[in-house]
């Protein structure tokens, strides 16, 4: 929707359109054919000040829809008259949710969207590093999303020295270890805050073809600098007792990798975000689902995040940090501009398994199967094409910090769904099963009450690289997210997100604040990412941004 206007300031604008809104829900009815009144806005706008609305807006309108739920045709307003129990939208919000009158309007140096390990960390480094107010606005709680769905690998055993992505996974890894040993300093248990265990990693390979790949990958690992062994089968015996190891059975170890729990570094992160309230300098906006951007009619400049119930103004930086429905996001504010800029971020749909108290495996180190890395371009094993969805399953093990069995993985190209599986868990059980003997033995139905499935949407990108940096055209919107592949396999259930965070929050801060970056941002800057989709194996799904991510897109206000 298209709106010139004039008003004494942005509350008053605010409040017109919600009151707007209202008469329009109230006047329109319903006619037993199911035929609805069309309204121009002026006329909503005629009628409400003859009901005594404010006389010092002036409002003229081209009141047209173009957004992603609607289609690209404009399309007139057609309002249903609201009923008692009117069904709700996918995610629990009514399909036409406009601003409410009581929206407030605060004020930030820095507001970021998105409270998953991204956007979080990024307001650490902000509110540690500088003197900037910050605020997270989120449409449901920290780790509702991908970051709560994660297996909580920091590995480096699958990264490859001299990539792109390199000095940003050693830069991130750094970090972490430094936040470990912080917390150690202070007499604090790095396992009981942040669930933080030096596992090792096993990357196991069995074919020929992966012997050899693995032979490659621990000398250069060797030669950028991290201690790597190749293991024998012998060797690999010794180390996983109870792993299926054959004649060809080899092994890359890289002894010093870790691993943590997302929900237990989350709760870290925002308690020491929220210590930072108390000063006036940081706040949250959760169950507050972002509505729309707002710009600036003088310099087009985005100076606003519009939600569900607040308003709130940036004076320094927007952080789009919102997983998979980020390009989306982007796409529609964009839409009407002569910015050109396509993010080809999409949702790739994984199932971890965990088993709690989970005694019959004992496992020394986290391990994984070789024939992972290849996954992320879709690699299939065959028959694993599921109603006509692209399926792999690679074998990822692990014991959390307080002793459950974690297994997986999973990829699928599913959209938004997020609904479990069973025959997918099937496979991930029997997936296992063929590195981990022991299960052979055990009926996946005898642990059905103390078992739980974790569902997580990657953010995904087709070369496997995240997207991080300012929006050209756009000087205060920055972008972070991309972070499934990260080149070889760093996937969201590897903690792609969560392995990158610290990494990606320290480059996104000194941008924020223009210091000299540590960390070479070029491969992730935001640019038209076309060339990037072409790489994509299936068709680009766009999201709806009503469904899925921000329920009440139905439509943007732009002036």
């Amino acid at each position: 929707m298209v709106i010139s206007h004039y008003c004494k300031s942005p509350c008053t604008y605010i409040e017109l359109t919600a009151e707007i809104s209202k008469q329009l829900t109230e006047m329109t009815s319903i006619s037993s054919n199911n035929q609805s009144t069309n309204f121009t806005l002026q006329e909503s706008v005629n009628v409400w000040r003859s009901r005594g609305g404010r006389q010092s807006c002036r409002t003229s309108a081209a009141f047209a829809f173009k957004s992603s739920f609607f289609g690209k045709k404009p399309l007139l307003l057609s309002v249903n008259k609201t009923r008692p129990g009117r069904a709700l939208g996918p995610t629990g919000y009514s399909r036409l949710n406009p601003i409410t009158a009581s929206s407030r309007c605060h004020t930030f140096d820095v507001i970021i969207i998105g409270a998953g390990i991204i956007g979080l960390t990024i307001a650490r480094q902000l509110l540690v590093g500088s003197d900037l107010s910050v605020a997270v606005v989120d449409k449901a709680v920290p780790c509702s999303g991908a970051t709560g769905a994660g297996q909580g690998y920091i590995w480096m055993v699958h990264r490859t020295p001299g990539s792109e992505i390199w000095d940003l996974a050693l830069r991130s890894n750094k970090l972490w270890k430094m936040l470990a040993d912080s917390l150690r300093d202070q007499g604090l248990d790095p396992l009981q805050v942040i669930g933080w265990k030096q596992t090792g990693s096993l990357l196991i390979g069995r074919t020929p073809e992966e012997l050899v790949m693995l032979k490659e990958r621990v000398k250069q690992l060797c030669e950028a600098g991290l201690r790597a062994e190749y293991l024998s089968s012998s060797d690999l015996l010794q180390a996983e007792p109870e792993l299926m190891v054959g004649e060809d059975s080899r092994a890359a170890f890289l002894p010093y990798d870790s691993q943590l729990d997302a929900m237990l570094a989350v709760a870290y992160i925002e308690k020491g975000n929220r210590h930072f309230a108390s000063k006036g300098r940081y706040a949250e906006f959760y169950h507050d689902p972002v509505t729309c951007l707002l710009r600036s009619n003088s310099t087009g400049e985005v100076e606003a995040v519009q939600t569900s119930k607040n308003t709130l103004y940036s004076k320094k930086a927007i952080v789009v940090a919102a997983g998979c429905w980020s390009g989306s996001l982007m796409h529609d504010l964009l839409r009407e501009t002569e910015i050109v800029l396509d993010i080809p971020v999409k949702p790739r749909k994984g199932h971890l398994l965990v088993l709690e108290n989970f005694n019959s495996l004992k496992l020394n180190h986290a391990s994984m199967e070789a024939g992972y890395v290849g996954h992320h371009d879709l690699t299939l094993h065959p028959g694993q094409v599921d109603h006509g969805q692209i399926l792999s399953i690679s074998m990822t093990a692990t014991t959390d910090a307080i002793g459950n069995l974690v297994l997986g993985s999973s990829r699928q190209f599913a959209g938004f769904n997020t609904e479990v599986e069973q025959t997918i868990i099937d496979r991930i059980w029997k997936r296992a099963a063929e590195f981990y003997p022991k299960l052979r033995d055990l009926c996946l139905a005898d642990f059905i009450s103390n078992r739980k499935v974790r569902i997580g949407l990657r953010p995904y990108m087709p070369d496997g690289k995240p997207v991080i940096g300012p929006v050209p055209g756009l000087s205060k919107v920055f972008l972070a997210t991309g972070h499934e592949g990260l080149g070889l396999s760093l996937i969201v259930h590897n903690f792609g997100p969560l392995f990158q965070a610290l990494g990606t929050a320290e480059l996104v801060a000194d941008m924020v604040l223009t210091n000299p970056l540590k960390v070479d941002s070029a491969p992730f800057a935001v640019q038209d990412q076309s060339e990037r989709s072409q790489h994509l194996s299936i068709p680009l799904v766009r999201s709806n941004l009503y469904c899925f991510s921000l329920p009440a897109m139905g439509f943007f206000l732009r002036y």
